[in-house]
C-alpha cells in the first residue's frame, strides 16, 4: 500500500512538472510584426484563440470575428488570429502580405500573431498545449481545420472549443462570450 502511495505520488509530481504552470499564460508568441507577445499580457480578459487562414471557405469568419472583437472588447474580450498554413495551403502568404490581407479585406483591429503551424511535428508549443487532451479534457484534440477558436475565461481556464463550421456570430460562441465576460472571478 505504501508503494502505490510513493507510486502515485510520484506520477502525480511528474505530471505537475510537465504542465506550464500558468497554463495558457506561459506562452509567447510573435506578433504579425515580429515582436513577442505573452499571453499573459491578456491575463484578467476573455481570450479567444482562433488559427485563422485567407484563402479557407472559412475566411470570411474574420468579419464575425471583426465584429465580435469591435461589440465585447470594452467589456474585456480579446480575440487573437493565429496564422496557419496546415491546411491545404490556405494561409501561403507572408506575415506582411497577410496582415494587409486581413486590414485591406475585413478591417481587422483584433490582434494578430505570426503564422505558425498548430498539427504536425512542428506544432508551435502553444497548440501542443491547446490540443493535448490529458492537459486539456475539455478542449483537447488535434486541429481539424482552419478557424478552430479555443475560448479563456479571464483566469485562463478553458470554456470551450468551438470547431470551424461554428460561426464567431452564432448564438453558442455569443453566450460562451457574455457568460465568460460576466463571470468577474
Amino acid at each position: 500500500m505504501r508503494k502505490l502511495a510513493l507510486v502515485l505520488t510520484f506520477c502525480v509530481a511528474a505530471v505537475c512538472l510537465a504542465l506550464p504552470a500558468n497554463g495558457v499564460y506561459s506562452y509567447t508568441l510573435k506578433s504579425i510584426d515580429g515582436q513577442p507577445v505573452s499571453l499573459k499580457s491578456y491575463r484578467g480578459k476573455v481570450l479567444l484563440l482562433v488559427n485563422v487562414a485567407s484563402k479557407c471557405g472559412y475566411t470570411p469568419q474574420y468579419a464575425g470575428l471583426e465584429s465580435l472583437y469591435e461589440k465585447y472588447k470594452d467589456r474585456g474580450l480579446v480575440i487573437v488570429g493565429i496564422p496557419a498554413n496546415n491546411f491545404a495551403q490556405q494561409e501561403p502568404g507572408t506575415n506582411d502580405e497577410i496582415k494587409k490581407f486581413c486590414h485591406n479585406r475585413y478591417n481587422v483591429s483584433f490582434p494578430m500573431m505570426a503564422k505558425v503551424s498548430v498539427v504536425g511535428e512542428d506544432k508551435t508549443p502553444l497548440y501542443v498545449f491547446l490540443t493535448d487532451k490529458s492537459v486539456n479534457p475539455q478542449i483537447g484534440g488535434e486541429i481539424k481545420w482552419n478557424f478552430t477558436k479555443f475560448l479563456f475565461d479571464r483566469n485562463g481556464k478553458p470554456v470551450e472549443r468551438f470547431e470551424p463550421a461554428v460561426t464567431p456570430d452564432s448564438p453558442q460562441v455569443t453566450s460562451a462570450i457574455e457568460s465568460a465576460l460576466d463571470n468577474k472571478k
